[in-house]
């Protein structure tokens, strides 16, 4: 399909062309008119035995084009005009870098990446992230000037190692945004997440050593294993320990756990790698009153030494009680002091628990006033009638 083959291919244009030229934002402009003249000729004409290269023509001659109707004389000159820029193995990994340069805010980031690395258009980034189109086109306008600003070359930099968390942190972003959307009607955005794996995948493939890329592309595996049995039949949410297991994807869940298995034993633990590992015990728990709490607890407190947040201290929480019991856990809740709606909702799951109907009810009235996703406000509300 002439679609699919224009998004494969953009990345490795873009990263060609900004490569042999040095101007992302000039660049970046020229790739997308390319793909346009291609998406118009193709289907009559058929596709080139080359796309990336036809794509790759194209592109440098519109950018030259560009810079000669800007009168930029000294840069036209500098230009190189032949032979076509080739493709080099790490080009797809200087751009990831350069669209999570730090002087970009995380919004930025995403929406850069999705645009540059992923290929979509603005309007699908728009319908990704439910912003107006508007929104999204302002926020790669201003990213592409602040890496101007700051003076961003397309070369791959001298603090590798020091950046990667930031691209890691990315697709992260990306992949969770399209797990658990944060908010609207619809509690998946499959388009995100199987983007987000796809980059992780090819982030992977440039960086095989790298365990924490591995512990990434394996905790998305995993958790979109479970995506089917997420949703019933009418939309509403089903909690981890209500799914349906037969509807869990298998197939993901065995590469999801190789892949962070020889992780383990290979590399370093990072918070990636814990997070996975959890992930994968309940994946591979037969049913949910099987699941194996009690390592799931030391995990989460492994988890806390090396990336701790409020997130992480609410699932640790959570496993706690399921260790100790409902009351330990609330005290635990009580002794945190987080501030968020799913405290509330663990909060009210905890009290239930512990024979409190009356506050239960109370405290999920509360997160299902706070949250902004739809499907997770009908689940609260369920729960609110239900004890009622």
């Amino acid at each position: 399909m002439v679609e699919d083959l224009l998004r494969t291919s953009a990345p490795q244009v873009l990263a060609a062309v900004a490569r042999r030229y040095g101007d992302f934002d000039t660049a970046e402009d020229a790739v997308q008119e390319a793909l346009l003249a291609a998406s118009r000729q193709w289907p009559a004409d058929g596709v080139p035995d080359n796309p990336v290269a036809w794509l790759i023509r194209v592109a440098s001659r519109r950018l030259i084009e560009i810079v000669r109707n800007e009168q930029a004389r000294r840069r036209r000159e500098s230009l190189p005009q032949d032979p076509v820029p080739c493709v080099r193995g790490d080009d797809e990994l200087t751009l990831l870098l350069l669209c999570c340069h730090p002087a970009l805010t995380p919004p930025a980031q995403v929406a850069l990446t999705l645009r540059a690395v992923g290929g979509l258009t603005t309007a699908e980034i728009a319908r990704g992230l439910l912003i107006p189109e508007t929104t999204v086109g302002q926020r790669i306008s201003r990213a592409k000037q602040r890496l101007r600003d700051a003076g961003a070359k397309f070369t791959l930099p001298g603090d590798l190692e020091s950046r990667l968390p930031g691209v890691r942190q990315t697709l992260y972003l990306i992949f969770n945004e399209g797990s658990t959307a944060s908010s609207g009607s619809a509690l998946h955005r499959v388009e995100l997440s199987a983007e987000a794996i796809r980059l992780t995948r090819q982030l992977r493939q440039l960086l095989p050593e790298d365990g924490e890329v591995a512990g990434l592309l394996a905790l998305m595996l995993l958790t979109d294993a479970r995506r089917p049995a997420r949703t019933l039949a009418d939309g509403a949410l089903a909690p981890l320990a209500e799914q349906d297991r037969s509807l869990w994807d298998r197939s993901s869940i065995a590469e999801g756990v190789a892949i962070i298995t020889g992780a383990l034993q290979r590399y370093a633990v990072g918070p990636f790698q814990v997070q996975a590992a959890i992930a994968a015990i309940h994946d591979e728990a037969p049913t949910a009153s099987e699941t194996d709490w009690p390592q799931i607890l030391e995990l989460y407190r492994l988890l806390a030494a090396l990336a701790p947040g409020p997130m992480v201290t609410l699932n640790r929480i959570v496993a706690l009680a399921e260790v100790d019991g409902p009351l330990v856990g609330l005290r635990a809740l009580d002794d945190a002091g987080l501030d968020h709606y799913r405290v509330a909702a663990v909060r009210a799951h905890l009290l239930e628990r512990s024979n409190a109907p009356a506050e239960a009810r109370e405290e999920y009235r509360r997160a299902a006033r706070l949250t902004l996703s739809l499907p997770e406000r009908r689940y609260l509300e369920a729960q609110v009638a239900r004890l009622a």
